[in-house]
Parts: structure tokens; sequence; C-alpha cells
């Protein structure tokens, strides 16, 4: 017997029974594994509920015991994939180096990400749930401005610190960042393109940043290796 799912847009909410078995977390796990599979070989259009049931050798009513139809699973999907992204850029993220040591990190592990381990759902992405009027539009907007909070933290932390610019808001810096790397993607899935991922984003570092960095930025950075060394040479001395 299926339970009713509360009235909720959150995309982790999407299991119809109440205290879930291990039984029924495992069938979820399956059906976001398999559902994964799907949307990325697929897209969003061509996937089918039948096709994932039959994947998984149960009966699309099973499906529908756990999500409400195929937009509520490929939104927990693409969320749940979100997440992994988000936890791999914020565990490896060098927060002891530059900003623009840490703005090299986050867009080479982007793309690495997209391109190397979802090319399929990065295609789903860009083709489907950024388009207006798409059936998954309106609900990867939240999921895309949990996506982006990482680079948003970064781009306060560097005007914070001085390293960049604080005359241009952090929504255009974000967007000077997310525009390139998303025609990089578009790119690459487009045309089915190889990419070399450590060149692009050197490349794009260091065109991204002589934009955004604070005027007085080098000189700072110069001033700080001074009073670094100054400090090094007097601990030197004393030790000695």
């Amino acid at each position: 017997m299926t339970h009713a799912l509360p009235d909720t847009d959150d995309p982790r909410s999407a299991q119809r029974r109440g205290p879930a078995s291990a039984k029924s977390e495992q069938r979820i796990r399956d059906l976001l594994r398999v559902g994964r599979e799907v949307f990325a070989e697929k897209g969003y259009e061509r996937a089918t509920t039948t096709e994932i049931a039959q994947r998984l050798g149960i009966s699309e009513a099973t499906v529908f015991t756990y999500f409400r139809g195929k937009r509520e699973l490929c939104v927990r999907v693409i969320s749940d994939w979100y997440d992994e992204i988000i936890a791999t850029m914020e565990s490896g993220l060098p927060r002891e180096q530059p900003i623009r040591a840490q703005l090299h990190y986050l867009i080479q592990t982007h793309l690495r990400l997209f391109l190397v381990q979802g090319t399929g759902l990065c295609a789903l992405v860009l083709s489907e749930g950024r388009s207006k009027g798409q059936e998954l539009g309106e609900s990867f907007l939240p999921l895309q401005r949990r996506y982006t909070a990482p680079l948003m933290d970064l781009l306060a932390r560097g005007q914070a610190s001085g390293e960049l610019r604080r005359d241009v808001p952090l929504r255009l810096l974000r967007s000077m960042v997310l525009g390139p790397m998303e025609h990089i993607l578009w790119e690459a899935v487009a045309q089915d393109k190889a990419t070399d991922i450590d060149a692009v984003s050197t490349d794009l570092v260091a065109l991204l940043w002589s934009a955004m960095q604070a005027p007085d930025a080098e000189l700072a950075a110069l001033r700080r290796m001074r009073n670094e060394l100054a400090d090094a040479l007097a601990r030197t001395g004393a030790v000695t």
C-alpha cells in the first residue's frame, strides 16, 4: 500500500513511505543509481520510468511507490550528483593557499567532475535544466544556488582579503567564472570533444585573474612575501 508524499519541493524528500526499512532504503539507492545511468545515457525526454524499472527487474508501479514520477526522480538524481560535486570541491579546497590557487582548484575540479565523471548528466543539465519553459528548469534553480555556493564563498573571501576587486558585485564575479566554464562544457559535450582539462583550467584562470584581481593585489602579495621572509630570517637569527 502506498502513502502520499508530503507537499514539498525538496528533491531529497521523494521517499513515499514513512520510517524507511533497510529494504526500502536499498530500493531507493538502486532507483537513484539506475536512474542516473538512464538519464545520463538518454537525457530527460527519452528516459522512461519503464526502462528504469526493467533494468532493476521491478514493476513500474514500484518506482511510483518511492517517487511521484520521472521528474521527481530526475531532480533527486541531479541533487545527489550536485551534493557529490560540492563535497569533493569543499573537501579538497586548499584554503591555506592564495585565492588564485583556490580558484584554479575549483575550476579544474568542476571541469573534471563534469567532463570525466559525469558527461551525460552534464549534457542533461545544460540542455534541459537551464532552458526556460523546460519541465526541469524551475526545479533546478535551488540546486544551482546550492551548487554555486562554494564559488560564492571563495569570491567573498577573496574580496575580504583584498585579493579580488571590490568594485564588482559578487554575482557578476560569479558569472565571469561560470560563463566561460559553461561554454567549455557545451563545446565538449556538443562536439564530443576531448578536453585537456589541466591546460584549459590554467589558461582560464590566467585570463580571469587579470580581470578579477584587485589593482594593488600584486603589490600586496609582494609585501606579504617580504614580511614572511623577514619573519623567517628573524626566527633563524633568534635560533642561532
